[in-house]
């Protein structure tokens, strides 16, 4: 169980200051990764965190190691926290496929759906522009991909699936339509499917199954048209099960939906390791509350898991490694509430006896680098018990602060690594405007 955290003023915390800054390794250019790459090894799984979905250096760092990870020792793709229909024309454009776009940021910009800046930022376009150049000139094998790995996009999918089967057999797309129109009454709108099921015992799930089974009894045949068009199709179809599988169960609150989603983003996973082949190596960008483990969080108690716990059960012999990201104060763009505009709001200094506050106190205020050794302490004397860790969701109000957006976390059994960024700043959002938050001044740019 995990219990009530350190405070600052504790004898404890300041031998455990002292001990994170003597163990902090620095972080300053990409050749300070050496030591995590090391460490990284042969592991054919490397999950990078990030503390919140809206802050720059989160992007940039995790590009910069997955740059080195893909050139030196040849990872097969990066699977992401979003959805697949919209990462998988990223997947095309970097890839080089025909009718791919003519530029990442044109591709980006079709995300548009909140929280659109996740993915449809210019830090993404500059690891997607890298991506496409690499892989120009490589047989389709050898190229790295992008995929998302989310259960989100229900009616999305629905129709990526209808429109793949009209140009292969107009008659089973015409069985697809039918069965999928059991979710017509609800207007492409997830909330209303949500409360109608919990209202009546009703759903849609024969009919998205009956379709994934008809597809995958076909697959042979189809496969023949294109194994990647084949791959991309049925996994829409597997999405079109989970998602309606997913909102079912969200308006029933507790663990369940959170559970659903992450065996779903974990499912996904292990399908791109297999159609990869037996030397795939996968990179996963996903916030620290998937990544980290959650059974060193009071995640466990609550009866959740996630995707950082199922890896590294499922695949410890291969090789997983874990890697969070924390900062100790900045900017981040997020919205007040579900679907409000974004905005750049003040990240305010890390509560006191927080893993952000000590690392900040015990490096003067320095990025740094912790690469744990498996011990219960990670090899930092005192780091064995919890500690609250920041978590910023798409959803933040900084005000919150003192009771909310932290996790107790036994730091080095969560993460295998920590990359700790100081003072961060606004991820650089493809849509405008960006809204300023009333007590912050207006200097972040709001046209294109």
């Amino acid at each position: 169980m995990i219990s009530p955290t350190v405070h600052k003023s504790d004898f404890r915390a300041r031998g455990l200051t002292k001990s994170l800054g003597d163990a902090a390794l620095p972080l300053a250019n990409p050749d300070d990764l050496d030591p995590l790459i090391d460490a990284i090894g042969e592991a054919r799984y490397v999950l990078l965190g990030e503390a919140s979905h809206g802050t720059s250096e989160f992007y940039t760092w995790r590009t910069k190691l997955s740059k080195r990870l893909i050139i030196e020792k040849q990872f097969s793709f990066i699977g992401v926290e979003g959805d697949w229909p919209d990462c998988y024309r990223v997947n095309r454009f970097v890839k080089g496929y025909q009718n791919s776009g003519a530029s990442a940021a044109e591709v980006l910009h079709a995300f548009d759906r909140w929280p659109t800046w996740m993915w449809a930022n210019r830090e993404i376009v500059a690891l997607a522009e890298w991506l496409h150049e690499h892989n120009r000139g490589l047989p389709d094998e050898q190229k790295t991909g992008f995929y998302g790995l989310d259960v989100y996009s229900l009616w999305e999918s629905m129709a990526a699936v209808v429109d793949y089967l009209e140009g292969v057999d107009p008659e089973f797309a015409r069985m697809a339509r039918n069965a999928y129109d059991c979710f017509e009454p609800f207007n492409e709108d997830v909330q209303e499917y949500a409360r109608a099921t919990a209202l009546v015992p009703m759903s849609c799930q024969d009919e998205t199954v009956r379709v994934l089974r008809e597809l995958r009894s076909r697959a042979p045949e189809f496969s023949e048209d294109g194994r990647e068009a084949y791959f991309n199709a049925e996994q829409n179809a597997i999405v079109t099960r989970g998602a309606e599988l997913y909102y079912r169960t969200m308006v029933r609150g507790g663990p369940t939906s959170w559970n659903v989603r992450d065996h779903h983003m974990v499912d996904t996973l292990d399908r791109l390791m297999r159609h990869h082949g037996d030397r795939a190596k996968a990179i996963v960008w996903e916030h620290n509350t998937h990544v980290g483990d959650a059974r060193f969080t009071d995640m466990a108690r609550a009866g959740m898991v996630n995707v950082g716990q199922l890896v590294r059960q499922s695949h410890e012999s291969e090789g997983v490694v874990l890697a969070g990201f924390a900062t100790h104060h900045g900017t981040v763009i997020a919205g007040r509430e579900w679907g409000a505009p974004m905005r750049r709001m003040e990240v305010p200094n890390a509560r006191a006896g927080s893993v952000e506050d000590l690392v900040h106190l015990g490096t003067d205020g320095r990025d740094a680098l912790f690469v744990f050794d498996g011990s219960d302490d990670g090899g930092i004397e005192g780091l064995d018990a919890p500690l609250d860790n920041r978590a910023i969701g798409v959803v933040y109000d900084p005000r919150a602060e003192r009771y909310g957006n932290y996790v107790p976390t036994i730091v080095p059994r969560r993460y295998d690594a920590l990359l700790f960024i100081d003072e961060t700043r606004a991820v650089d959002p493809l849509h405008m405007p960006v809204r300023v938050s009333a007590d912050e001044p207006e200097t972040y740019p709001s046209g294109m």
